[in-house]
């Protein structure tokens, strides 16, 4: 039986072979299913084995694969990591990024989450990259153009922490509704001071959802559960849940809303999506939330209108600057309108934890480390969010004699008639090639190969110039 191994080139167009081992290695026997969305239990990580026949490609010796998680990635990813026998290197913190740039050199596998900034001139120091894991719902601390150009795939997780997230928000409107921080916060301090005035009930009250994703939707439902209305904005038509509402524009949505809510990435077009003008055209006393990204929201406006009264009370989970570690560091330094936020009244800010529960970080942690697995070991890129989504059925224990090829090239007119030139002087199986931008993905199985013809195809695909990376898997 071949060897299990990967022949790849790194994006710094030197030819490397990861691996020397020429013992077959054979697989785990777990089979990994990503859980479902919105899914609120905990999560179960399926221990049903394989089909008997089927051929697990190990792409090399597991133990010369390099991972290295960063800012305290849950147990779960950890585990499935470790248990493929790759070397995991774990650290509870980020990395300045002249440590990063130190630790990253020789790592095939780097797991981050939302603080970790791998930029081009980090990228282009990882001289044996092949993946990278956002163990969190954001990409934008990425340089995703970058690594796609130099066929880096990146995985996230866009939906395990949808549930914490709209837990967190419900909390919020009826802590924002009843005042519950500034009573508790007085009470510390030893004042007695019950009040019914500006303190509502949910009940019947409208809310208003920019952004009808993952977390939008369920938050949709879970406020309808409360006898809340809901209408929500989004730029795309999609169908609502339960008796909700879509409306045309964000000003219909911010005329109407009691509480406004905001689920949106972090775009050119979100940044500053709630500033002066928008707070004018909202209901006077009404509430805003921001868990989605620190930069669509003015929080000088924010401050300005709670001043004036216009807003009520308002959450804030996310900042357009926030600080690398837990510390003393929210402050003046980090943002020049630190103090007067924190001066005001009806106000919930929280240090970017809307997915930080238990739940949600262990089904990012086994949702993500999958992708990893998946991708490290199949050539698989269902799931990445800068490279085109190929996957081809697996091998079986009956196709001994056969070889995975993965060609990531760039997406010109010819490439294909080339490649297939050079595996036209043999069996394909199956092959499934996609292109996303300027950057397009092949992969395919070929028949009755020995180490010889492996070698050979690689050194050919190798001296294509559309070549950005080659893998072959046997």
């Amino acid at each position: 039986m071949a060897a299990a191994r990967d022949i790849r080139s790194p994006h710094n167009n030197d030819s490397h072979n990861v691996s020397s081992s020429l013992n077959f290695s054979t697989s785990p026997t777990v089979s990994f299913h990503s859980p479902s969305s919105g899914y609120a239990g905990s999560i179960p990580i399926s221990r049903t084995g394989p089909l008997a026949t089927a051929k697990h490609l190990k792409p090399f010796a597991t133990e010369d694969i390099k991972v290295l998680l960063l800012e305290n990635v849950n147990q779960t990813g950890r585990d499935i990591l470790s248990q493929q026998g790759y070397q995991v290197e774990f650290l509870k913190s980020s990395l300045p990024e002249d440590q990063l740039i130190e630790k990253i050199k020789d790592v095939h596998v780097i797991g981050i989450r939302s603080k970790t900034k791998l930029t081009a001139r980090v990228l282009k120091e990882a001289k044996n990259l092949i993946v990278i894991g956002c163990f969190c719902i954001g990409t934008n601390q990425v340089d995703l153009q970058y690594a796609a150009d130099h066929g880096i795939a990146v995985f996230n997780s866009p939906f395990s922490n949808s549930r914490s997230v709209a837990e967190l928000v419900i909390a919020e409107i009826i802590a924002l509704a009843r005042q519950l921080g500034d009573r508790s916060n007085e009470m510390h301090l030893g004042t007695w001071n019950k009040v019914s005035n500006k303190c509502w009930e949910i009940r019947g009250k409208t809310l208003g959802i920019i952004g009808y994703g993952h977390i939008g939707s369920q938050l949709s439902v879970l406020a309808e559960a409360m006898g809340m209305s809901v209408i929500f904005y989004d730029v795309v038509n999609l169908m609502a849940m339960g008796t909700s509402k879509q409306v045309p524009t964000l000003e219909a949505l911010l005329a109407e809303s009691d509480f406004v809510t905001c689920h949106v990435p972090e775009l050119p077009e979100t940044r500053n999506m709630i500033t002066q003008k928008q707070f004018e055209q909202m209901k006077h006393g009404s509430y805003l939330i921001n868990a989605s990204r620190g930069s669509v929201v003015d929080i000088p406006a924010l401050v300005h209108a709670m001043r004036s009264g216009k807003i009520a009370g308002a959450a804030l989970d996310v900042y357009p600057n926030e600080p690398a570690g837990n510390g003393d560091y929210f402050n003046d330094t980090l943002n020049s309108w630190s103090t007067d936020l924190c001066g005001l009244k009806n106000l919930i800010l929280t240090p970017h934890i809307g997915g930080s529960t238990e739940e949600a970080q262990s089904a990012i942690g086994v949702e993500v480390a999958q992708a990893l697995v998946r991708y490290v070991n199949e050539g698989a890129t269902l799931g990445a969010v800068n490279l085109p989504e190929v996957n081809l059925r697996s091998l079986t224990m009956d196709e001994p004699s056969h070889a995975r090829v993965i060609f990531i090239h760039k997406n010109i007119p010819g490439v294909l008639r080339m490649v297939n030139e050079i595996l036209g002087d043999h069996n394909v199986d199956k092959q499934m090639t996609d292109s996303r931008g300027d950057v397009a993905y092949l992969m395919a199985d070929i028949s009755d190969v020995d180490t010889a013809t492996i070698k050979d195809l690689y050194e050919r695909l190798e001296g294509l110039s559309s070549r950005i990376m080659t893998r072959i898997l046997y």
